[in-house]
């Protein structure tokens, strides 16, 4: 087997650093298949919508979550299907366990 570039291996590192906090997690998981704003995944996972929204920019900027406005409300959503199955194969692997 050939060995990764050093660049992919990076930014995999950094993927799975993402989705080694427990609250980007919940968030993940509330979103699988549902678009919320801040205060419903924040009632939802029982943090608060500061840390909600600090956890929304993490995964925004790692482009695992996506956003649109609609009026004063802002809803967020999985950037696409990647997200999901890496959640899902993730969880089904700790099932295994």
């Amino acid at each position: 087997m050939k060995l990764l570039d050093e660049d992919i291996i990076i930014d995999m590192a950094e993927l799975f650093k993402i989705f080694g906090d427990s609250t980007r997690m919940k968030i993940v998981n509330v979103l699988i298949d549902q678009e919320l704003c801040v205060g419903d995944i924040s009632n939802m996972i029982n943090v608060s919508q500061s840390a909600v929204s600090h956890q929304l920019r993490i995964l925004k900027n790692a482009k695992l979550v996506k956003y649109r406005k609609m009026g004063n409300l802002i809803y967020y959503a999985l950037d696409d299907d990647h997200v999901k199955r890496i959640f899902e194969l993730g969880k089904e692997h700790c099932n295994e366990i």
